[in-house]
């Protein structure tokens, strides 16, 4: 799988772990930035990462700042993506199955280096269980086209 990979300097860390973890898992990364944990702003590494995805680029996405959650709102304002922050494994499990998310956003300063890699395995084996899902995926879709 082709994987867009970003973070701002509060997930650069956590980045470089991740990168390593999905490239033994087999997939290829593209490493979008940053590239050191020099201040930044997270919505540039976020908007990378989504475009990525929502573009075929990619098929699907890490994000990883502080605490998850701007990266999640910031990629989400891209139509096409469905970012989730997942701070624990159960989350990222439910996100796969029922949400077909397509980024994972995670908070560098929240999850440890055995709980991040525990989400990123959970998040990259679940597969979507469509069915009823598939509509709800559909219902966001129309709430993405009024724009």
């Amino acid at each position: 799988m082709r994987i867009a990979l970003g973070a701002d300097h509060a997930g650069f860390a956590l980045k470089e772990k991740v990168k390593s973890w999905l490239v033994a898992m087999g997939h290829e990364v593209e490493d979008v930035g940053t590239y050191s944990e020099a201040s930044c702003d997270y919505p540039d590494f976020a908007r990378q990462v989504a475009d990525k995805v929502a573009q075929g680029e990619a098929e699907r996405g890490v994000l990883i700042c502080g605490s998850g959650i701007g990266m999640a709102i910031a990629a989400n304002k891209v139509p096409g993506v469905r970012a989730a922050c997942c701070n624990d494994v159960y989350s990222a499990q439910v996100t796969r199955k029922d949400n077909d998310a397509n980024i994972l956003t995670m908070g560098g300063r929240i999850v440890g280096e055995g709980l991040a890699k525990a989400i990123v395995e959970t998040f990259f084996t679940t597969p979507f269980e469509g069915g009823r899902h598939a509509g709800r995926l559909a219902k966001i879709r129309e709430l993405e086209a009024r724009g």
